[in-house]
């Protein structure tokens, strides 16, 4: 008797590790892993993604279930696409189902047919814009990444803001399409497409395809069927767009590498970052990360020789650096928020026409209510954070659940209308400039006034048009836009960032205040840049503004190497929660013995405590910590000790994740 095959095959959506055993059906010998398939699940059926056939199966022959049916007749991902998705689940140690549906736009996770409905029409013939002569640095970098293209090799492409990053990738993408070849292109936020696919579609000859969250799930399949056919060359797109097939790619770029964006923060939290170097090296071929503000850990892995340094010391053309300048606003009066220097500042550049950024890194009116007969707060219920008046809407909004309540004219506590609203949000300073700026046109950018499909086009539009006086926004103005006609950069609220318990704030601040700053006089107009303080003084303002990022970085290394922390050890952190505030407590207790009882040498095991936000959406937070010296070691403790924590008994009455490489502790 032949034994029938045995279909190994991962489910989306299903939080367990292993995989799940079907059989073929009779006629199913062309079966390829990397196809999907229609399967019978407890009393439903899912879409599943064929990994392995085999002729032996972990349980009786006669218990496993035929599948429904065959949804593909070729694999719609190649061998090194399922080998790069193995490492990650192995890596992140996240259930491979749900890997694997991230490698999937919506519509194909689905099971709707892999057809591309709509073809690209054919690029514009017309004259496209020619590249520039490049400056000694930008053509090294050029001739370094192009005489590698037939290798892995990462390469940090580190120039200060407005040196020409994005003509160096311009040009080695058109190397690389002349090779007839497909080139990934990573960006941390959305708001970063716009900018960057015009100046793509102006240079090159061929259809760019676009992937991120703010397009349909058409565009999204369709885009995907497009690389993954080697119909286009050319893919733009956020972290998602990273496991896209690409049968000929021949190299990744990732713009503003250091952003903590790269990194999911939910779910799968992988590192787009470094799952694109080990996409890398398993298809042999070059990784540009570029980025005005390197992370410790690239400028690390520069230090070990892992990755190339490509320094762009010079702005391009004959831009100057900006000038930034302390602005000590103690003791100062303020006008919601603005001091009476910057708002001298302001109009001296409003007068000779040129264009105003201010960056405020917190939307709304204000982050607190209060009441000023006997001290009541407005607070979220679920949550332990002060709910944020949205004045424009009229609401009181939580911007870590989003519980959201009308905006009350008498404090529920005490019946008195005296209430007031603290603090300054990006709304209520929109709502200041239009008083004191009456005659200028103010456009604030945050994710408010983005949410509309086709705002933040059509502001950047605005901008560009010199329709705008005053450009007001938070962490979505902060990198890569270039804004021409911008002389005057402040940053209203630098102190907010100086005080926090996270090891990594010193770092994103500095990396805040530089790429911040540097939208400043990005052409023929020297810039200014204004930091609001209250800290003059502080150590980390003036060694940056004294010795510059790369000093900071150096300095920062140091105490990071003193303290054992990242990049010189690596952590995982261990986060659950649960309506009962014992329950996670207990249960990472739990776990912190389980891994005690391992015995790897040399880890620590930091917790069970509190998270910094303890409750969030109803639910108690606490995490737990393991860090260890050495990457090998932290990993097999994980091996061993995450299947084992579903085993425990507090599991299933807790919500649990494993966050590998953390980029906060939040």
């Amino acid at each position: 008797m032949i034994n029938p095959q045995i279909l190994k095959v991962a489910i989306p959506a299903v939080p367990f590790f292993q995989l799940f055993e079907y059989l073929a059906p009779e006629n199913g010998d062309n079966l390829q892993a990397g196809i999907r398939l229609e399967v019978p699940f407890g009393k439903t059926s899912k879409v599943a993604f064929l990994l392995a056939i085999s002729s032996e199966s972990d349980f009786p022959i006669e218990k496993l279930k035929p599948i429904t049916r065959v949804i593909d007749d070729a694999p719609l991902l190649a061998e090194i696409d399922l080998k790069l998705l193995h490492w990650v689940a192995s890596y992140y140690h996240h259930p491979i189902g749900e890997v694997m549906s991230a490698a999937f736009p919506v519509a194909l996770r689905q099971g709707k047919e892999a057809v591309i409905k709509k073809l690209p029409k054919s690029p514009e013939t017309e004259i496209k814009t020619t590249q520039l002569i490049c400056n000694e640095g930008q053509q090294n970098a050029i001739d370094a990444v192009t005489a590698s293209l037939d290798e892995f090799k990462v390469f940090l492409l580190d120039g200060v803001t407005g040196s020409g990053k994005t003509e160096v990738y311009m040009q080695l993408i058109q190397t690389v399409l002349n090779r007839g070849q497909q080139v990934l292109v990573l960006v941390p936020e959305i708001t970063l497409t716009p900018q960057l696919q015009q100046r793509f579609q102006a240079r090159f000859s061929t259809h760019i395809a676009i992937s991120h969250s703010k397009i349909t799930d058409l565009q999204r399949k369709n885009a995907w069927l497009l690389m993954q056919s080697g119909a286009c060359s050319l893919l733009l797109g956020t972290r998602s767009a990273l496991f896209t097939p690409l049968p000929n790619i021949g190299l990744i770029i990732l713009d503003e590498e250091h952003d903590s964006s790269f990194k999911q923060q939910e779910g799968f939290r992988f590192s787009a970052r470094d799952v694109a170097v080990m996409r890398g090296k398993l298809a042999n071929v070059p990784v540009v990360l570029g980025s005005a503000t390197p992370s410790l850990e690239s400028l690390y892995n520069v230090f070990l020789e892992r990755y190339q340094h490509l320094p762009l010391p010079e702005r391009a053309g004959n831009a100057l650096p900006p000038l930034v300048q302390i602005l000590d606003i103690r003791q100062q009066k303020l006008q919601a928020g603005l001091s009476e220097r910057l708002i001298t500042e302001i109009r001296a550049v409003l007068e000779k026409n040129e264009q105003v950024l201010l960056f405020l890194n917190r939307r709304g009116f204000a982050p607190t209510l209060i009441c000023h007969g006997c001290g009541w707060v407005a607070r979220c219920v679920h949550c332990d954070a002060n709910l944020v008046i949205h004045r424009h809407k009229n609401l009181l909004r939580c911007h870590h659940c989003g519980t959201e309540h009308r905006l009350i004219s008498r404090c529920p506590s005490c019946q008195s209308s005296e209430l007031a609203s603290l603090g300054q949000g990006t709304e209520r300073l929109e709502f200041a400039l239009s008083e004191i700026f009456s005659n200028k046109t103010i456009l604030r950018l945050d994710y408010d006034s983005t949410q509309k499909k086709g705002a933040l086009e059509d502001f950047l539009t605005q901008i560009h048009a010199g329709e705008v006086d005053i450009i007001l926004g938070t962490q979505m103005l902060a990198k890569g836009h270039h804004f021409p006609n911008v002389t005057l950069v402040a940053i209203l609220d630098v102190d907010s960032g100086l005080f926090s318990t996270d090891f990594h704030s010193g770092e994103k601040l500095a990396q805040l205040i530089v790429q911040v700053s540097g939208r400043a006089g990005r052409e023929q107009k020297r810039g200014k840049v204004l930091l609001q303080t209250h800290q003059p003084n502080h150590p980390l303002l003036n060694e940056l503004l004294r010795e510059g990022y790369a000093k900071f970085a150096q300095s920062e290394l140091l105490a990071r190497e003193a303290a054992m922390l990242p990049p010189f050890s690596y952590q995982a952190l261990l986060r659950a929660h649960a309506e009962k505030e014992e329950t996670p407590q207990q249960f990472l207790e739990s776990v912190a013995e389980l891994a005690r009882n391992l015995n790897v040498q040399n880890v620590e095991i930091l917790g069970s405590i509190p998270a910094p936000m303890a409750r969030r959406a109803g639910q108690y937070r606490f995490q737990l910590l393991f860090q260890h010296s050495n990457r090998a070691a932290l990993q097999q403790l994980l091996k061993q000790l995450v299947p084992q924590i579903s085993m425990l008994k507090l599991a299933n009455k807790v919500r649990w994740s494993i966050d590998v490489d953390p980029v906060d502790l939040y």
